[in-house]
């Protein structure tokens, strides 16, 4: 062992290294002191501990071996692979984490080794508190009770299967349906629940399970949508399964008590007396917990396997004289052909009657599965219980009914005067004449009262003693009773701490060692107690089937849908299955649920579909990874690689959006109103430029918070956020590298920059610039403006991105009225992080004024209709103003309502502007020269300096040249604006075509150029240019 000798001769507190000749340094999981190397030059991640070695008395005295994290080979700090670092935390201790990609970079290394292999540090050791035996300084807590494969699974699968079915319908059974069905009835049970066994040992096998069994497979693989539903239904399911066994039960202490002449009120309300009865002492016995539960589990196996064992020595016994008059002769192949064939009898003679009736007798597949969270190992108990449980309680099923129906004719008197003393067999009917029998009384009017057909007794009847096969009944159906009474709570304890579902969490709360579900307990009690009144076994059975069925379709569609679905996360350690042996599995149960009772399955489904829309509607804030996840992700992968092979076409043209935003919340009105014409029909990617200096400022978790905010807003969005130097370098980036295929922006979005005057001369070049790259970029192009600005960041207390305004001061000072309208554009809701805008109010009858100056492919009219096509904006009238002279302004003016029906576009009104070109009034202009002002030269009336010597200091600047060059421009604009002010002042919205900039135009003149067309108005105003390719058609190809 190579010793540690410190550098420096002092001692580092909290810390030792220890090495060896075949290793690194051993680490462990305490965390260091921050004072530990307050005076060293050592930086070491608080996450990254060393741990403490002690002697090994000392060791051992404290009962456990320390635990030992090891360095990697690359650097001291660097892990090994370790266990905790995948899972979420681990009993009893802290939770670990390896070091992150930013402390492995920042981190040096503090431990030198030499030539002979030692190690040398100025760290040594001082003991620090043993965290991994933090137990053993409590008092001792006893440990809970865990299960095994055999005891927890497949005994425990064997009881409930072995329920009340086999010793008081399957002799019945098989009467009704003759051996031959009676066995494919039970080959097709096993075919469904073996199919269901493969698919929940693949499901088990594939990551941690813990308490919840069915539900918490489906729910974990499916998703809350389709998990709360079923974990509901199943819930529900075993609550009746308890009260199925706990009837049946009843029905067998009835009829014993009438053999004695007992009877407490008449045969139903018996049978009702004695399950309350019942179900209440099996509750008790449940609150003693788990440990009793299965104590009386084993006893009751224990009873059932000597009820077998009496039963079938007695098929071998020759039966005596009351024996043979019940029916009873032993094993004959007359009887055995006999009962090969069907013979239905009754209302309920149908072979699927028969099915349904049956099927509860193999639903106990997964009361192992339903206590997950008491066993040892989940993912090996599971597979091996489930499957060895069905092997052998199907032998006993197919046992059970071939001995039977070759020992027992299916009517008999139960008369011993009814046997035949001499030889002549003229008149008699049956099977029974062969033997020296005659029960053709009893056969033609009906009323026989044993055999197979008549007495749910045969199989005690038949036994060597009849009362063990009385103790088989009430410890199979006590047993599966009780393992439907302890699954039931279990599922919905799990199902409530998931708080799927609203007013259900009061049952969550566990308590004793094993969190045990008391107040669901009572919960299923009351359910149980509820049916148990019914008193009608085949009643219940029918609707246990359905239900079951249903988990069952549900629990294989999982196994199907998480293969489907190639997901690299579905990786079970059991592979022997199949995802079409699964789908196979789902299909045949939802057959079967109708074929057993069609209006059950009606109501089932009715249930589950309304479950599902409340969780879906809901949304619940849980993220399990689920199977549905993959498969929409395959999905949109799957349709995204086949758009790139599709050409684009006029008739599918999308106004697919890349809007400049910034942190979304900070600029709702933004949002709302691209989400107005894009929600459900094209693409919108929210992008947030985030500027260097911004960075250092910026929470963590700043991108899941805003992605949470769009979400709670209901915005179909995608948020990008972009480090970048400037605005123009962030926003042409997104332009190039935004989108995926062909779900690429082609229009950009921006806030108009109502500080513009007030801004660095930089920030307006760059604004202006971003706007020549997106025309460059061959994008499309919207400004949205708003009276009040678009930036709430001072209602918010967030900090501004100077790439856009931080608010909008009206430039028309005489246009500003107290008009209601400007109080809709920024307004809470009562929540502090989602503020009203406009756009989500209901805007009535108001117009759409849309100011189509410049042809631009239909962009301009587009985006209105667009908006006219959501619930707020459907009354909404929309009126197009055009450019015309009064000479030809009829016929302007029908030409283009002719083009606009062509284009099946609803425009209420056409409007020929003719006076656009009269010159504005001296008022409005000076107002526009006044703007402009600040950013002139003035050149000409500065002698001597030439126009480049004042470009140098002040490049941004308006020359005089360029002034009156554009002058003509300038003031159309300036008219525009008079006219919009006039017709529009107060629409809900108004839309006037953008001017393309000239290279030449300087970026001042055009900034004043956009403010002036858009300044006075009190609706949101949005400048808008297409890429001059058409959006609009009237062809159908």
């Amino acid at each position: 062992m190579g010793q540690l000798v410190s550098k420096r001769n002092v001692l580092a507190r909290g810390v030792h290294f220890s090495t060896n000749e075949d290793g690194p340094p051993r680490y462990s999981s305490h965390h260091f002191d921050s004072t530990v190397h307050r005076n060293h030059d050592l930086r070491i991640p608080p996450t990254i501990v060393v741990s403490d070695e002690e002697s090994s008395s000392t060791s051992e005295r404290r009962g456990s071996r320390a635990e030992l994290r090891r360095s990697s080979v690359y650097s001291t700090m660097d892990l090994v692979p370790q266990l905790e670092h995948y899972a979420n935390s681990l009993p009893r201790q802290m939770t670990r984490s390896r070091p992150s990609l930013e402390t492995l970079r920042k981190t040096f290394e503090v431990v030198d080794i030499g030539m002979d292999g030692g190690a040398m540090s100025d760290l040594s050791s001082l003991p620090t508190p043993d965290l991994g035996n933090e137990e053993s300084q409590d008092p001792p807590e006893k440990a809970p009770v865990r299960f095994g494969w055999i005891v927890g699974v497949m005994v425990r699968c064997m009881l409930n299967i072995w329920g009340v079915i086999l010793f008081l319908r399957l002799s019945w059974i098989t009467s009704q349906a003759g051996i031959v069905l009676t066995c494919v009835i039970i080959l097709m049970s096993v075919v469904v629940t073996s199919v269901t066994a493969l698919s929940i040992s693949a499901i088990a096998t594939n990551g941690r399970v813990v308490s919840g069994g069915a539900y918490f497979m489906i729910s974990r693989t499916l998703g809350p949508e389709i998990g709360g539903p079923i974990g509901v239904v199943f819930s529900f399911a075993n609550a009746l399964a308890c009260a199925l066994n706990t009837v049946g039960f009843a029905e067998v202490v009835r009829d014993l008590m009438l053999e004695f002449n007992v009877v407490m009120i008449d045969s139903v309300n018996d049978v009702r007396i004695v399950g309350v009865i019942t179900v209440t002492v099996l509750l008790l016995i449940s609150l003693a917990g788990m440990e009793w539960e299965s104590k009386a589990q084993i006893l009751f196996f224990l009873v059932l396997l000597i009820s077998f064992a009496d039963y079938f020595v007695g098929t071998v016994i020759p039966p005596d004289i009351e024996k043979q008059a019940v029916g009873i002769f032993g094993y004959r192949g007359d009887i055995f052909v006999e009962n090969l064939t069907p013979n239905w009898r009754g209302s309920q003679g149908s072979f699927f009657q028969m099915f349904a009736i049956f099927f509860p007798a193999a639903i106990g597949i997964l009361s192992g599965a339903n206590i997950s969270g008491d066993l040892k190992d989940p993912a090996t108990a599971i597979p091996k219980g489930t499957l060895m449980a069905i092997f052998w309680t199907t032998l006993s099923y197919l046992g059970i009914t071939v001995t039977v129906g070759a020992c027992v004719v299916r009517d008999a008197s139960g008369n011993k005067s009814d046997i035949l003393t001499g030889n002549s067999t003229d008149g008699c009917v049956g099977l029974a004449c062969n033997l020296g029998w005659n029960f053709t009384d009893c056969i033609q009017s009906q009323s026989c009262q044993y055999g197979l057909a008549n007495s749910v007794k045969v199989l005690g009847q038949v036994s060597g003693f009849y009362y063990l096969i009385t103790a088989g009944v009430f410890a199979a159906s006590l047993s599966s009773a009780l393992g439907f009474l302890v699954s039931a709570p279990k599922v919905f304890q799990c199902l409530c701490k998931d708080k799927i579902y609203p007013y259900i969490i009061f049952f969550a709360k566990g308590y004793g060692k094993n969190n045990e579900p008391l107040r669901a307990y009572i919960l299923c009690y009351l359910i149980a107690v509820a049916f148990i009144l019914i008193a009608e076994l085949n009643t219940i059975a029918a609707l246990i089937s359905n239900f079951f069925l249903c988990s069952y379709s549900l629990i294989n569609f999982s196994c199907f849908h998480a293969s489907i679905t190639n997901s690299p996360g579905w990786r079970p350690s059991f592979h022997y299955y199949s995802k079409w042996t699964a789908l196979f599995g789902a299909v045949i149960s939802v057959v079967l649920m109708f074929l057993f009772t069609w209006w059950a399955a009606l109501i089932t489904f009715c249930i589950i579909f309304f479950l599902f829309g409340y969780v879906n509607y809901n949304k619940p804030k849980i993220n399990w990874g689920s199977s549905v996840q993959a498969g929409t992700y395959n999905m949109a992968l799957s349709y995204s690689v086949s758009l790139t092979g599709v050409e684009d076409h006029v008739k599918n043209f999308r106004p697919q959006c890349l809007v400049l935003t910034g942190p979304p919340n900070q600029r709702p009105a933004l949002v709302d109103f691209v989400g107005s014409f894009t929600k459900h029909v094209s693409l919108m990617i929210c992008g947030d430029i985030i500027l260097e200096q911004d960075r250092t400022t910026r929470p963590r978790d700043a991108t899941d918070s805003l992605v949470k905010w769009m979400n709670k807003r209901k915005v179909r969005s995608f948020y990008t956020p972009l480090s970048a130097e400037t605005l123009r370098a962030g926003a042409k980036h997104l332009l190039q590298a935004s989108g995926l295929g062909k779900l690429k922006p082609n229009t950009l979005v921006l806030g108009f920059k109502g500080n513009w005057r007030e801004s660095a001369p930089e920030s307006i070049e760059d604004y202006i610039n971003t706007i020549y790259d997106t025309f460059d970029s061959n994008y499309c192009l919207c400004i949205l403006r708003m009276m009040d600005g678009l930036d709430i960041s001072d209602d918010l207390e967030y900090e501004v991105n100077q790439g856009f305004e931080p608010d909008e001061t009206v430039e028309n000072q005489e246009q500003q009225t107290n008009d209601e309208e400007a109080a809709d554009d920024v307004s809470d809701e009562g929540d502090s992080d989602q503020i009203k805008t406009v756009f989500q109010n209901d805007q009535g009858k108001k117009t759409i004024d849309v100011y189509w100056i410049a042809d631009d492919g239909g962009l301009t009219l587009l985006v209105p209709y667009l908006f006219t096509r959501r619930k707020r904006w459907h009354r909404c009238k929309v009126r197009v103003f055009i450019v015309g002279d009064e000479q030809n302004m009829e016929e302007g003016r029908n030409q283009l309502i002719a083009l606009l029906k062509r284009f099946r576009l609803d425009i209420s009104d056409v409007i020929v502007m003719t006076d656009i070109e009269k010159r504005p009034h001296s008022k409005s202009l000076s107002r526009f020269v006044d703007s402009v002002a600040p950013f002139r030269l003035f050149d000409e009336q500065q002698e001597g300096i030439s126009v480049q010597e004042l470009r140098q200091n002040a490049p941004w600047k308006i020359s005089d040249k360029e002034f009156e060059a554009f002058k003509l421009k300038s003031e159309s604009k300036v008219r525009l604006n008079e006219i919009i002010r006039k017709n529009s002042q107060h629409t809900a919205l108004v839309l006037v075509s953008l001017p393309v900039p000239q290279s030449d135009c300087p970026s001042a003149l055009y900034m004043a150029w956009l403010d002036t067309l858009t300044c006075g108005l009190h609706c949101p105003a949005v400048l808008i240019r297409g890429n001059q390719q058409n959006v609009l058609t009237f062809y159908c190809q």
